[in-house]
């Protein structure tokens, strides 16, 4: 077995692509990985199934007929018991709009076909592996008027307003509040919260800290033009 499932509860996946030998090829692998998987063939029957069935990673394809995945992606996202899953969109399509549009509705990674079994399974592995890691840090951070907490990723304000976040959105709000007035590049953040073996665009960065802003305002996180964002504790400097 490996590390990626080294707990006692087998993570459980959701496929969802219109293709059968895709999903035939992708069911098969994770299942000798020691994955739980079902299937679905199109993005409607995937809301269905998370109704009752709640996976830890949905594999997701984009280009689907009735609903295409970006779609299905964004309402699954609005499900606050898909709020910790993984989401990794599969696809033929290499545009940069359409890795964008992915990251855009909560994306945890995006994969270009064709589907290289073993490569898919190591990142799926690694994704499993940060969670476990993760979990062996502190639960919250209490930081000017937030409190930032891991085991439901909520950030609380001012202690009244509760805003429920994103896996990613989360942990770069957190790992940003870990090490206040620091600041990390694009790349330095890409390899801390994606990970060195996964690949996505710098710009994947600049979508999540403009959402984190929408949600929490401009105050707390600053962009150093040029060099990257930190995460601004005015009461430490003050």
């Amino acid at each position: 077995m490996s590390t990626a499932k080294a707990s006692n509860s087998v993570p459980k996946v959701l496929v969802v692509d219109d293709d059968s030998d895709i999903v035939e090829l992708l069911e098969y692998n994770l299942i000798k990985e020691g994955y739980s998987v079902v299937t679905a063939s199109n993005g409607k029957k995937a809301i269905e199934i998370t109704k009752t069935f709640i996976p830890d990673l949905i594999l997701l394809d984009i280009m689907m007929p009735q609903m295409d995945g970006i779609e299905t992606g964004r309402i699954l996202r609005q499900n606050p018991d898909i709020k910790n899953t993984y989401i990794l969109f599969l696809t033929a399509r290499s545009e940069e709009y359409s890795e964008v549009a992915a990251f855009e509705v909560g994306a945890d990674d995006y994969i270009t076909k064709p589907i290289k079994p073993r490569a898919l399974m190591s990142r799926i592995n690694a994704l499993f592996r940060r969670e476990a890691q993760k979990a062996e840090s502190g639960d919250q951070i209490d930081i000017l008027d937030l409190a930032i907490n891991r085991k439901n990723y909520t950030v609380t304000q001012n202690g009244e307003k509760s805003v429920v976040l994103p896996k990613k959105e989360f942990e770069l709000l957190f790992f940003l509040a870990q090490t206040p007035n620091k600041v990390f590049s694009r790349d330095e953040l890409l390899q801390k919260i994606w990970g060195a073996d996964i690949y996505v665009l710098e710009r994947t960065v600049d979508v999540h800290i403009r959402k984190l802003r929408e949600k929490l305002g401009e105050t707390y996180i600053k962009t150093l033009k040029g060099v990257g964002y930190m995460f601004a504790n005015e009461v430490q400097n003050s």
